[in-house]
């Protein structure tokens, strides 16, 4: 597998924190050209190392009001892909996670209010095949988001 370098790095860096910057800023902060900066991110898509590009939306802003996690308890593990196959069919579901604990998937969903999550719930994640218990934590509130860290040594 292909490492990353110090260049990567200052690259990622800076794309990370506004990834709406021109490449040609990218260029000249980091002293190469615009073509070298294309070349990089694009090797580091390819790689993996940047997994995605795009515009972050607030759920608020189209209706989603309210934001919570939900812890589900899984018959079986090997039940895993099969209640996720079912669980990627619910927009409203925008995280999950295999996890290790309490729960076997870690969920986070946005739903328009409290009727809404109800219905989530009760007619579409506890009816999935696999699913033994369900445990619901509401988020009142975020204050951070952010990606790791980029730092500029290995």
């Amino acid at each position: 597998m292909e490492k990353i370098d110090e260049l990567d790095r200052k690259i990622l860096k800076i794309i990370t924190q506004n990834a709406r910057i021109p490449f040609k800023d990218v260029a000249e902060q980091c002293g190469v050209s615009r073509a070298a900066v294309h070349q990089r991110v694009q090797r580091m898509f390819d790689m993996g190392v940047i997994t995605g590009s795009g515009y972050n939306v607030n759920p608020k802003m189209l209706g989603f009001q309210l934001c919570a996690y939900i812890g589900i308890t899984l018959e079986k593990g090997s039940l895993y892909k099969s209640v996720m196959a079912e669980l990627e069919k619910i927009d409203e579901v925008v995280e999950s996670h295999y996890t290790l604990g309490t729960y076997g998937v870690l969920i986070k969903v946005y739903a328009k209010n409290d009727m809404h999550l109800m219905q989530l719930l009760n007619d579409e994640i506890q009816s999935i095949p696999g699913v033994a218990n369900t445990e619901t934590l509401t988020a009142l509130d975020q204050r951070i988001k952010r990606t790791i860290p980029i730092t500029l040594e290995d």
